[in-house]
């Protein structure tokens, strides 16, 4: 019989809806989800942001993951946040994909 696509179908549906809901929040502008080798798997950006976000970023996250290991190995990083002048990045990232908002915080509302 043919392997039950259904779990990873309703996966996909989770992950949209997800996008849907982050990106409704007043001063999102933008989110881009990566995979473990940096690599954009969906986005809201244009191509040539969304490849020049991922690839600075994934760096940034994995440099910062390291760095928060080598103070204490039991130790995992779990969530980073940028603030700039012209606005904020975070970045969640877990074993499979990395999930980054792009937000203006002064919005009200904003994530």
């Amino acid at each position: 019989p043919p392997p039950d696509v259904s779990p990873r179908l309703h996966y996909m549906s989770d992950v949209e809806e997800t996008l849907k809901r982050i990106q409704s929040h007043k001063g999102v502008q933008g989110v881009i989800i990566w995979n473990p080798e940096g690599i954009a798997i969906r986005s809201t950006f244009e191509p040539k942001v969304t490849t020049q976000y991922a690839a600075l970023l994934s760096s940034l996250s994995s440099k910062s993951r390291s760095i928060v290991r080598d103070l204490d190995p039991t130790n995992d990083l779990t969530f980073l946040r940028v603030r700039t002048k012209k606005g904020e990045i975070m970045i969640a990232p877990d074993k499979d994909f990395t999930l980054m908002v792009l937000q203006d915080p002064g919005t009200e509302g904003a994530v």
